[in-house]
Order: C-alpha cells, then structure tokens, then sequence
C-alpha cells in the first residue's frame, strides 16, 4: 500500500517534467533542408486547376499526352452545340413565321417546304439534341476534373517492375492425407 502511494504522488510529478522522462533532447532535433524535402503533390490542386482550365491538372500531374483529348472531345462537344443550337433557332422562327402566315420571311425556305407540325417536330428534335449534348458536355468537363484528382492520388504511386503474377498448376492438400487434388495457384511477387 505504501509503494502504490508513493507511486500515486511521485509519478505526477515525474509526467511534469518532459526533459527528465525523454531521452531525447529538444536542442538535438534537426530539421531537414528544403532542398532534400520532397514536394508534396496534392490532389486538391490538381483539381482545382482542372476546375479554373481543363487538362491544367492534368499537366500539374504531367500527363500531357491527356490535354489534346479533352480540348479535342470539348471541341466536338462544341462543334455540335453550334450545330444544334443554330437549327434550333431556324426551325423555331420558321415555325413562328409558319403561325403567323408569313410565307415569305427570312426563313421561306424552310416554311415553303414542311408543314407547320414538321416544323414543330424538327424543333423539339433539336431542341432536344441540344440539351442532350449539353448534358454529355458537363459530363466531359466532370470527368476531366475527376481525372485530374485521381491521377494526383495516384502521383507516387509506385509500379515496380517486380510486380508479377505467375499462374501453374499445382497439387493442393484436401484434408485427407493420402488424396491430393489438382488446382491453379496464384504466385504474387512484389
């Protein structure tokens, strides 16, 4: 009993002073320079680049080969929102001019040849062409952001070329100690 209260009243005070209790001394840690420190690559970067300028996080991760496929799938994407969106607009005002009873407007080529629900159903088809495009264009511009934030997790990833898989056959043991059974066994080596 006597040993448990000198350890009750000894040991706080033994916990109050840091410098007796580690044998290490704080005027003995030294701090590496910045020149052998590693850059730390972050995926917020990365991602936030990608979200300012599309393939940015992708050159912050050094996958340049990336950059053309984005701006070239954004520039069909592009290319047929234009498309889209100006058959829209033509078919909306031959449809108005069609209404109206103007067969001789800016849009007579198209209200001369199709009916009014043609030219109705013409503008709902691109009206929803447009959207649709749209649509697959966000998607493009997520999954470039995407890209850029899961290549940067990966950055240090290390692929060894170590790394192997051999597939042989072999005799596995089935509980019983005369009868092995033939099987494949996996060989990882890393």
């Amino acid at each position: 009993m006597k040993a448990f209260l000198l350890f009750a009243l000894l040991f706080p005070a033994f916990l109050a002073h840091p410098d007796y209790t580690f044998a290490q001394k704080k005027d003995e840690f030294v701090e590496l320079p910045d020149s052998s420190r590693q850059k730390e690559h972050s995926p917020t970067k990365a991602t936030l680049m990608s979200v300012c300028l599309p393939g940015l996080g992708q050159v912050y991760n050094k996958k340049y080969w990336k950059v053309p496929v984005i701006y070239a799938g954004l520039g069909i994407m592009g290319y047929f929102i234009y498309s889209n969106a100006n058959e829209y607009i033509n078919y909306k005002c031959a449809y108005i001019e069609s209404s109206r009873g103007n067969l001789d407007g800016n849009y007579s080529y198209l209200t001369v040849r199709y009916t009014k629900d043609e030219l109705l159903s013409y503008r709902e088809y691109y009206r929803r062409n447009l959207e649709i495009t749209i649509l697959i264009t966000a998607v493009w511009y997520a999954l470039n952001i995407l890209d850029a934030t899961v290549d940067a997790h990966l950055y240090t990833f290390n692929i060894s070329d170590n790394l192997t898989m051999r597939v042989e056959p072999a005799l596995l043991p089935t509980g019983t100690w005369y009868k092995p059974a033939g099987g494949v066994k996996l060989c990882l080596r890393f």
